[in-house]
């Protein structure tokens, strides 16, 4: 799979993370309209684009302020400090459990996107306004990790595995919770454990 080196190419050939890249059935062609909307938006306003993690990533004197995503059934633009912005209509979603700051909108049609492009120029202009003021959300208290009862038990028994999983960042530690928690059967999340030790031996995440 091949990795989209700018946004043009995500366009085209989608963020590279599954088999589907580069072929029709890539989700990214579901919202070839609404994405060039997006993507025009934040570039008339005034954002810096890029690509990150394989997605188009708008960027204010390079912080991170906007990632478009494509979905089975919806587009998204997501707002990282999104939690500071003013949504007195509810606009704003938040993507996950997991998530902390990051809000988004999704969108199902392109006149789902016209309805909302107003708000959508808003949020912009304020998340803009967030970055230049050097404005921060505030650290709530984080839960403690759970890890799943496979990947504990595998590492009580590795302790040089256990040491290199605990040197990883609290996301790239989260990313393989999740990944190995996925699994329905103990027998897949059993081999998921497996397959993430040489990545996090060398220290990096699921996504690395």
């Amino acid at each position: 799979m091949i990795k989209p080196q700018n946004v043009n190419d995500f366009l085209q050939d989608g963020c590279g993370r599954c088999a589907k890249g580069g072929t029709p059935e890539c989700k990214v062609h579901l919202w070839t309209q609404e994405l060039l909307m997006l993507r025009n938006l934040c570039v008339e306003i005034g954002l810096t684009e890029t690509i990150k993690w394989g997605m188009p990533v708008y960027t204010h004197k390079d912080k991170n302020v906007i990632i478009l995503g494509a979905f089975k059934d919806f587009s998204t633009i997501g707002f990282f400090k999104g939690v500071l912005l003013n949504d007195p209509e509810n606009i704003l979603q938040v993507s996950g459990e997991n998530t902390q700051d990051t809000r988004l909108i999704k969108f199902k049609s392109i006149s789902d996107l016209l309805e909302k492009e107003s708000w959508v120029r808003v949020f912009i202009q304020d998340a803009i306004h967030i970055e230049e003021k050097g404005l921060k959300p505030e650290k709530s208290a984080k839960k403690a990790l759970v890890l799943p009862e496979e990947l504990q038990s595998y590492l009580d028994k590795n302790p040089i595995h256990n040491a290199a999983f605990q040197k990883l960042t609290p996301g790239r530690q989260r990313s393989w919770v999740i990944f190995i928690s996925g699994a329905k059967q103990q027998s897949t999340r059993e081999s998921r454990v497996l397959k993430a030790v040489p990545k996090i031996l060398e220290g990096k995440g699921m996504h690395d």
